[in-house]
């Protein structure tokens, strides 16, 4: 055992980068894919869990093309926890002087678990709209905190100085606040709409057609706010922490016109689906704009360890 520990990263070295990336990548494909078993009436492909079917573990061939989707899905997650867990491992002899690592990665990693539980209970309990809701909302998370590994193992460790003023920093917290009212108001209206994962199963009751204009309104302010943040870093000259508001600007700007196409041609399942991940992109990127208000530390650990190994060689 010590000599595999022994073995491990003891900086952020190509390995634990190649990781971090990894397990974003999958927990943005695991959105789609999730949204693809919803979306094309799969829900209980697999009507039970944890096996496929009482008497299977897998899917089997007179559960047709549903079964497949759904087992595939369910495959994934095990490849997601799995790629959690190495994580986790890259960073066990990091644990002390990159604590910020080790804490994302294991609220990554519980996180990923704690997912294929909740979806095991939706499928128990016949996709119940506000268990599927709970389950989504979930995934924005842990994209969300994969999100922020990436950004910390790429850029190292933060200061405690912000780079921008506090009218800047207040901006920054009320456009974040839109993006969870947005994403809270889109999982109401997923909820209430046709897409229900399996034809059987219930909504939650509410009005679609008004949920799809009161999920439009923070939506909208979102843009709104996202712009201005956008101006007010540009003209300070803030250049690095702009880049990233860019982008989550870019971002909203095309999940509003996929959100307006798709409500006005009958919500089609790929653009529904374009929409789902967006929004973990969104809440992804909103994630990196707040980390970036703070100045990178002048000297991190990993700086010192790759020194280190430079003078071992």
């Amino acid at each position: 055992m010590n000599a595999v520990i022994a073995r491990l990263p003891y900086y952020v070295s190509t390995r634990v980068r190649f990781f971090a990336v990894t397990s974003l990548v999958l927990q943005i494909v695991i959105v789609a894919t999730g949204g693809a078993v919803r979306l094309t009436g799969s829900g209980l492909g697999c009507p039970t869990w944890p096996l496929c079917t009482d008497a299977s573990l897998i899917a089997t061939p007179e559960m047709g093309l549903h079964g497949v989707i759904e087992f595939g899905n369910r495959l994934l997650s095990i490849i997601v926890g799995f790629v959690a867990i190495l994580m986790v491992v890259m960073l066990i002899r990091l644990r002390r002087e990159r604590r910020d690592l080790m804490t994302l990665a294991l609220v990554v990693l519980g996180g990923t678990v704690l997912q294929g539980l909740i979806g095991g209970l939706s499928v128990r309990v016949q996709l119940d709209p506000n268990i599927v809701g709970v389950h989504f909302a979930i995934s924005a998370i842990l994209v969300a905190v994969s999100a922020a590994l990436v950004y910390k193992v790429w850029t190292g460790s933060s200061s405690d100085r912000l780079e921008v003023s506090q009218p800047i920093v207040i901006l920054t917290h009320v456009t974040s606040f839109l993006v969870a009212v947005t994403v809270v108001a889109g999982i109401l209206t997923t909820g209430a709409g046709p897409h229900s994962g399996d034809d059987g199963s219930a909504r939650n009751g509410l009005d679609a057609s008004i949920l799809q204009h009161v999920h439009s309104w923070p939506g909208y302010a979102l843009v709104a706010a996202t712009l201005v943040l956008v101006i007010s870093l540009a003209l300070k000259g803030h250049r690095r922490i702009m880049n990233f508001a860019i982008l989550l600007l870019t971002l909203e700007v095309v999940q509003a016109v996929v959100g307006i196409i798709q409500s006005r041609t009958g919500l089609p399942i790929l653009l529904v689906g374009i929409h789902m991940v967006l929004a973990c992109a969104i809440a992804a990127a909103m994630v990196v704009v707040v980390l970036s208000l703070r100045s990178p530390a002048p000297q991190t650990n990993d700086v010192v360890a790759d020194e280190r190994e430079l003078a071992h060689r």
